[in-house]
């Protein structure tokens, strides 16, 4: 456990920031499953606009790396051409 008062804050910040995260990462990956689920084409591409939106901002705030970023939105966008 930390000693100092500084220390002691900046794990309850990290703590609520860590669940944060996770909850933005978790709406991620469910934006993704549901272009990936899709068979009809028009409403892949309605869920692709919501997923690659999300995708941006994710990267923008850093909760992912920009490159992984445009990797996803990449995959989405051949497995919707692809349909």
């Amino acid at each position: 456990m930390p000693q100092h008062k500084s220390s002691i804050k900046r794990m309850r910040q990290d703590a609520k920031k860590r669940t944060h995260n996770r909850q933005l990462r978790a709406q991620m990956r469910t934006l993704i499953k549901g272009v990936l689920k899709q068979e009809d084409k028009a409403e892949a591409e309605k869920q692709l606009t919501r997923a690659v939106s999300y995708l941006d901002k994710m990267a923008q705030r850093g909760i992912i790396h920009k490159n992984k970023a445009a990797n996803k939105k990449s995959q989405l966008v051949t497995f919707v051409n692809n349909l």
